[in-house]
């Protein structure tokens, strides 16, 4: 994870990325000094004490998110219960400019389809150019790359407005991987809208599901490396905040998670590719040296900011 860090942050220098650690303790609770070590070490993570019952407390991390994001994500702690002993607190905060800029006098506004079968209006960026591209059957996709190109976009976009939520079931570690092996070379035209998008959501369930369910029992979930004394500390609740911003220069987008401690086959491909971005599609910005996801998201709807 330091390597990974490390090499994210310097990646491009077109890309400016920022992934910060934070831990903030209760006062008067004491944690096992290898535990604090660990997190320092090898995720330069920033210890703090503070008294949680002093209300300013909450004001004092959510200064630190703020920060650490730009000014993205301006909080993530509401209140502090009396059996939270401990928050561990990630942020990553990503502005890339787009190694071809899309053109400003080319943006007009066009008809965006709904899948319920709406319609709203968006903002529509458009580009000629070559672009690394993927046809399959039910849909296609395009690599945006950012600066030096280690760093890019790819949008997938489904065959029609409702085709989404298929596209997503078939989304699966191989078929991720097959996919990204097959872009190719080619020219065409991008039309994609601009967008800003936010989402919060309570992450117990999706990793309980992910096999973490012990950890957020009571009684039965094992941190005893954590504490300087023995303790029966637990995962109380996982919170994640995410901004994405998409324009004609890039992309800015900033992401907080905060963890709370308590007691198919290939179709002909055409000539010159025409990717009309105006219906919902899913998007994820990739590195392509560590083979990491930064950020993955929907955009049913770009009119909704």
């Amino acid at each position: 994870m330091a390597s990974l860090i490390s090499t994210l942050e310097r990646a491009d220098s077109s890309v400016e990325i920022t992934i910060a650690n934070s831990l903030w303790g209760r006062d008067g609770f004491e944690f096992a000094h290898e535990f604090l070590k660990t997190n320092k070490a090898y995720f330069g993570a920033e210890v703090t004490t503070l008294d949680f019952d002093d209300p300013k407390s909450a004001q004092t991390i959510n200064r630190w998110v703020e920060e650490a994001t730009q000014g993205k994500i301006d909080s993530i702690v509401e209140r502090i219960p009396p059996h939270i002993v401990l928050f561990l607190i990630n942020a990553i905060y990503f502005n890339g400019q787009w190694q071809f800029e899309f053109d400003p006098s080319m943006t007009q506004d066009q008809t965006w389809h709904l899948s319920d079968g709406g319609e709203e209006t968006a903002a529509m960026m458009t580009r000629f150019g070559s672009y690394l591209y993927l046809r399959r059957e039910g849909f296609q996709a395009v690599r945006l790359p950012y600066g030096t190109g280690r760093l890019a976009m790819y949008v997938f976009l489904p065959d029609s407005p409702s085709g989404l939520e298929q596209l997503l079931a078939g989304l699966n570690v191989d078929t991720w991987s097959q996919w990204i092996a097959s872009f190719r070379s080619k020219d065409g035209v991008v039309m994609l809208p601009r967008f800003k998008i936010e989402y919060m959501s309570r992450l117990n369930s999706a990793l309980e599901a992910m096999g973490m369910g012990v950890a957020f029992q009571e009684g039965r979930a094992d941190f005893s490396g954590m504490p300087a004394a023995p303790a029966d500390l637990f995962v109380s609740e996982v919170i994640h905040k995410a901004v994405v911003e998409v324009n004609e220069e890039g992309t800015e987008a900033a992401a907080v998670t905060k963890v709370s401690i308590g007691v198919t086959s290939v179709q002909p491909e055409e000539e010159r590719f025409e990717f009309v971005a105006d219906h919902p599609f899913f998007f994820v910005i990739y590195d392509e040296l560590s083979q990491s996801i930064l950020f993955l998201g929907i955009l049913n709807n770009p009119s909704e900011q």
